[in-house]
């Protein structure tokens, strides 16, 4: 698509001027005005989950008085063997079950193509199975393990990831879908005595909760009419001679099986669509989100094809269903699409004779041309130089920061340089923000943008790089690979659901009719698999010693159950170690 190009769906209004990050202060506005005007909901289209989770960061900072819910596509091939992530599914889930309750504040769901193009369980699994939990609540203990366990929560020893529980004595750990931490219930023979939440790794509360909402954590349910429907319907589709394989061997057995979810058509009467869910939505994209339709599509019909190719000697066989079971193709999507009205962005100003409305933002001024250490004084005198000609046009300054920590040494590097600023906790505080000053805010931002009544400025943009970086959760920084260039040609990579590979190097597809930078790495039987550049966290370091390791086969379960197994050590390790903890606590 070029830059004077309009997008292909005439119903919706090109909004111009929307670079990245004032994006999401738009989006914030249409959220209130699709809520007060016709309380409607508004569903925005990221370009992929990055560019999902970018927003998502950003709403919650700058509108925390939103309902801001995700809908994220899963993170696992069509027709895989591998089932997408527990959390990803636990907030499908989490998701779908509140679009089913009452709209009683502005709400946002932010979304992708290949999430809207897979078609889903229909309502009546998630309504009304949503229950408040207060504390003071009378809670029977078998009912509850029961209702968890019908609600799609696995029962473990000690909760890890979202979807599990576990019971010790009087206390419940629940891992919420769509949650950040999981719970403890600690009950006082059947009253909630009191809710805390907690790290999962440490086991530590982190704060108190007065009430939770239990929501359901899997599309499907192995009760007896559910395995009865899987079983009847498999053998139609399939016939008689297929009831060796393993998923209907596990299913017949009422026992999850890896890669279950990709025969979830089967567990119900119908399937239904996202937008079955919301009904007369407001929608909104990113630019250039539409590009990844027509690749997604190609990429299922490939896939399905692939499956019902010849197994190889020793291989199980796979029975894929067809496609139109499982998702949306080209002319049903632009039905939907066709029905609703709204908008879509781009990050230019409007071209000469393009129709349309210029929102007026531009992107930010990068100061740090080159590293800060060559060129502090130059940096910071151009920046102090800049900030007073906005702060003469009645535009406010305000300058983002990754982490508290990085945002007092730069707070400390303006004040050598005698330049004003003042530290704002929240954004609303901006508000009244009007002193002569550069307000600083600790806000996860790469780029900056100029809008018309102020302008936010990221860390990066003035230093050049960020001084710090958030840790993450479960990986250890230095495993983590953050740029392409930190990787060499046949180095062995480690994706987080498809194993052991080996790196080729960067490749260029065209997608959409777009240049498109992607991770070539290849897989045992000679398998390919093109990563996007953005996606790059998904890979870490193999280690050091690389010689005589096998790579993994794509879509093969091998990889998954070492993942199992090596999970199961991990709990089995904390467990030792909170009884060895509460042993010397005893003593």
């Amino acid at each position: 698509m070029g830059i004077t190009s309009e997008h292909q769906y005439e119903n919706f209004l090109s909004i111009w001027g929307v670079p990245e990050g004032y994006d999401a202060f738009l989006l914030s506005k249409f959220t209130i005005e699709c809520f007060q005007k016709d309380q409607q909901v508004l569903v925005h289209i990221a370009r992929n989950d990055v560019d999902m989770r970018r927003l998502a960061d950003l709403l919650s900072y700058i509108a925390p008085n939103l309902e801001i819910l995700n809908f994220p596509a899963w993170d696992c091939l069509p027709y895989d063997r591998v089932s997408p992530n527990k959390s990803v599914t636990s907030e499908l889930v989490a998701t779908l079950t509140q679009l089913l309750e009452p709209l009683i504040k502005p709400r946002i769901v932010l979304t992708t193509i290949p999430a809207l193009l897979q078609k889903i369980a229909p309502k009546s699994v998630f309504a009304g199975r949503a229950l408040l939990l207060k504390q003071g609540d009378n809670l029977d203990h078998e009912f509850m393990v029961e209702l968890l366990i019908a609600q799609g929560y696995n029962r473990t020893d000690t909760v890890m990831e979202p979807g599990e529980f576990a019971l010790r004595g009087s206390l419940f750990d629940i891992y919420l879908a769509g949650e950040e931490d999981p719970v403890r219930l600690d009950l006082f023979g059947d009253e909630i005595d009191s809710i805390r939440c907690f790290n999962p790794l440490t086991q530590r509360s982190t704060k108190n909760i007065t009430e939770l909402v239990l929501r359901p954590t899997a599309a499907y349910s192995l009760d007896e009419k559910s395995i009865a429907r899987f079983r009847s319907k498999w053998r139609e589709l399939f016939g008689q001679n297929s009831i060796n394989d393993p998923i209907y061997e596990a299913v017949s057995d009422g026992r999850m099986v890896q890669g279950m979810e990709h025969w979830l058509p089967l567990f119900h009467e119908h399937m239904e669509n996202f937008f079955d869910y919301v009904p007369n939505p407001k929608l909104s994209f990113s630019y250039q989100a539409e590009e990844t339709l027509q690749p997604r599509l190609e990429m299922i019909l490939d896939h399905y094809a692939a499956r019902q190719q010849p197994i190889r000697s020793g291989e199980v066989p796979y029975h894929p269903l067809p496609p139109e079971m499982i998702y949306l193709n080209q002319t049903e999507w632009n039905q939907l699409i066709s029905k609703y009205k709204g908008i879509y962005f781009y990050p230019f100003a409007m071209p000469e004779g393009s129709n349309g409305i210029d929102a007026g933002g531009r992107p930010g001024i990068i100061f740090a041309k080159s590293n800060l250490v060559v060129e502090a004084e130059n940096v910071f005198q151009i920046f102090n130089n800049q900030f007073k000609q906005w702060h003469s046009a009645g535009r406010k300054t305000l300058l983002a920061a990754w982490t508290n920590g990085s945002r007092e040494r730069i707070a400390t590097l303006l004040k050598e340089h005698k330049i004003a600023a003042q530290k704002i906790e929240k954004w609303e505080d901006t508000q009244k923000f009007t002193q002569f000053s550069v307000g600083l805010l600790t806000l996860g931002l790469d780029r900056g943008f100029i809008a018309e009544d102020f302008t936010l400025i990221s860390e990066a943009d003035l230093l050049g790089d960020r001084i710090s970086r958030p840790q993450r959760k479960r990986k250890k920084a230095e495993q983590f690979i953050s740029e392409a260039s930190e990787i060499s040609e046949g180095d062995l990579v480690v994706h987080q659901e498809y194993g052991i590979g080996r790196y080729q190097g960067l490749v260029n597809l065209e997608i959409g009719g777009a240049p498109h930078d992607c991770l070539a790495l290849i897989y045992n039987g000679k398998e390919k698999l093109f990563l996007p550049i953005e996606n790059i966290e998904l890979l870490s370091r193999f280690g050091s010693d690389q010689s005589g390791v096998a790579l993994d086969k794509l879509g093969s379960s091998a990889w998954q159950k070492r993942k199992a197994i090596m999970k199961a050590r991990i709990r089995d390790m904390a467990g030792e170690l909170l009884k060895t903890a509460a042993v010397r606590l005893m003593q």
